[in-house]
Formats: structure tokens, C-alpha cells, sequence
């Protein structure tokens, strides 16, 4: 019960703060990070611009032609709000921030109409 209330304080405090963003996407944002490090062999930083494409690429997993949609719907139109939503999770002390980070590695990344619409991965073998 008590981890239940530390989620839902921490949840409250991001709705307030950062009104713009839906909390599944806070959710989806730790899924991708997740994911990512379990790929990797290796324990070391990971790079916005990493994470970004993990977001990303397990938005297409999950959600196919309507990644975009989705991702929209939880206010991410872009690789910067992925951001602005580590910073806000960075803030609340669920991520960490290390020597080097910034914003700015999240800023331009990739262009969500070109990734998600222009250039999606259609399968013609399914």
C-alpha cells in the first residue's frame, strides 16, 4: 500500500508541475529506458539521444501505425518533450541526471511525421 501512495504522490506532483504531458507517457518514457539498458551488455549512460530512439522504437512495437497517435494523445509531439519529461522524472528523483546530460540532447532527434507516418516500417510480408 505504501508504494501504491509513493506512485500516486509522485504522479500528482508530475500532473501539477507538468500539466501538458498524460502520465502514461511518463510511464511509456521508463518503459522505453527499461528496455533499452536490458539490450545492452554493458552497465554505462545512456544518451538522450539513445533513449529517444528506444521511445521511439517500442512505441512501433506497441502501438504500429497509431505509435504517433498515441504518443500525441499523451502530449509527446516531439523528441524535445521526451525531454522535458526525463527532466520532470529527473526532478521527482526517479531518474538520475549525469555529468553531460542536457535538454538540448533531446532537441531535433527525428521528426515524429517522418518516423511514425513518412518512413513506417510496413512489413509487405504480413
Amino acid at each position: 500500500m505504501a508504494k501504491i501512495q509513493f506512485a500516486e504522490k509522485i504522479i500528482d506532483h508530475l500532473k501539477k508541475r507538468h500539466p501538458q504531458f498524460h502520465e502514461d507517457g511518463y510511464l511509456f518514457l521508463l518503459s522505453a529506458f527499461e528496455n533499452f539498458v536490458e539490450g545492452i551488455s554493458e552497465s554505462r549512460q545512456l544518451e538522450g539521444k539513445e533513449l529517444a530512439h528506444g521511445v521511439r522504437q517500442l512505441a512501433l512495437e506497441r502501438f504500429g501505425p497509431m505509435a504517433k497517435t498515441v504518443l500525441e494523445h499523451w502530449g509527446i509531439n516531439r523528441t524535445e518533450d521526451l525531454g522535458e519529461i526525463v527532466y520532470a522524472l529527473i526532478d521527482c528523483g526517479i531518474l538520475v541526471q549525469e555529468s553531460g546530460d542536457c535538454r538540448e540532447d533531446f532537441c531535433d532527434v527525428f521528426d515524429f511525421e517522418e518516423v511514425f507516418e513518412k518512413n513506417y516500417p510496413w512489413n509487405p510480408g504480413t
